[in-house]
């Protein structure tokens, strides 16, 4: 028995897919957070040791935020708000501070969470004023009878809940503004996807400029066992028209039950059709599926119908996967011991 229980793990690693990524330890080492700061084209030696070592210093502040949240005791919801809080602060991720620009040079920021234990949920859209979205969500979820609120009276509310509101130009940034006037020069119609090559709705055009930052998001397991799962972004760069994409609505870029949690990033259009998060839940409930099975299967779908991301999924037993069809994606993992792993490649 043991030397099956050897070659059925051995067999487990050697054939797993390349762009994904499952583990599962002793009970001392499961996994507590994963996070994301994004997927899309990110190339080993298209991006400088400089630019390299600032995400990872900021994906592994991010995961230690996370991670001291749930060491002392503190809830999975503690811990997702902890780290994204900390990527919505870095100009590096397009979250908070690093959010892409709309047609008419505005941010226009988006974000949800939920709580798995409960299955209540929060999220907040277009929203130009609160430095911390996820915060916002959080307090819709915790301090209303809504799921979602967005715009001016979203603002309000956070305003009403003494969270923090910052002028609108807090959120510009040089590098931010010159992405969207790069667009605007090449076609005043274009909508590109920060997360991936240049993304147009007819069809995509690439680019090949390695410049490309995205969503942030975190799953998170406290030691009861509850899960938690939340999303931030700024969107698409050069979006129009009040467009909305994936990240604040439940089931589509964020989701949690009590078995897994599920955060999204990529074509928010895609997302949605294929309502990504609760995809991946309904997956592993009705056919009984691994977490890696289930997220390989619903990134292969929108992969089908031409659309590009990734996402992360932690299950309750503290196992994780991190699928995705673009040439990278910004993510990193910490485990009960405290142990930190960040990876941004193949």
């Amino acid at each position: 028995m043991r030397f099956s229980i050897c070659a059925a793990i051995v067999f487990i690693f050697i054939h797993s897919p390349v762009f994904s990524q499952e583990y599962s330890f002793s009970d001392n080492d499961k996994y507590v957070l994963v996070i994301h700061g994004g997927a899309g084209t990110l190339l080993p030696g298209k991006m400088s040791a400089e630019k390299e070592r600032a995400y990872r210093d900021k994906l592994t502040e991010a995961l230690s935020a996370g991670y001291e949240k749930i060491k002392n005791g503190g809830q999975s919801l503690d811990a997702v708000t902890a780290a994204i809080t900390v990527m919505e602060d870095s100009p590096l991720f397009n979250a908070g501070k690093g959010a892409v620009m709309t047609h008419e040079g505005k941010n226009e920021l988006d974000a949800s969470i939920m709580d798995g234990a409960t299955q209540d949920a929060g999220a907040v859209a277009g929203i130009t004023t609160v430095k911390n979205p996820i915060l916002a969500a959080r307090s819709v979820m915790e301090k209303s009878g809504h799921v979602m609120l967005s715009g001016p009276g979203a603002e309000h509310f956070a305003e009403s809940q003494g969270l923090e509101i910052v002028a609108p130009e807090y959120f510009w940034t040089e590098r931010r503004w010159e992405n969207l006037q790069r667009v605007l020069e090449k076609d005043s119609a274009q909508v590109e996807l920060d997360h991936d090559e240049k993304q147009t709705f007819s069809p995509p055009v690439v680019d090949n400029i390695d410049d490309k930052f995205g969503t942030v998001g975190a799953v998170a397991r406290d030691k009861k066992g509850s899960l938690a799962a939340g999303t931030s972004t700024g969107g698409m760069n050069n979006k129009r028209f009040g467009r909305i994409g994936d990240s604040p609505i439940i089931g589509a870029g964020n989701y949690a039950n009590n078995q897994v949690a599920i955060s999204c990033t990529g074509w928010g259009e895609f997302y949605i059709r294929t309502v990504a998060a609760y995809n991946v839940a309904s997956q592993m409930k009705l056919l009984g599926l691994s977490v890696e099975e289930a997220s390989e299967n619903v990134i292969e779908e929108i992969g089908n119908l031409g659309g590009t991301g990734g996402m992360i999924a932690l299950d309750k037993d503290g196992n994780y996967a991190t699928p995705f069809n673009t040439a990278g994606m910004y993510r990193g993992t910490v485990n009960e011991k405290g142990e930190i792993k960040v990876e941004i490649f193949k």
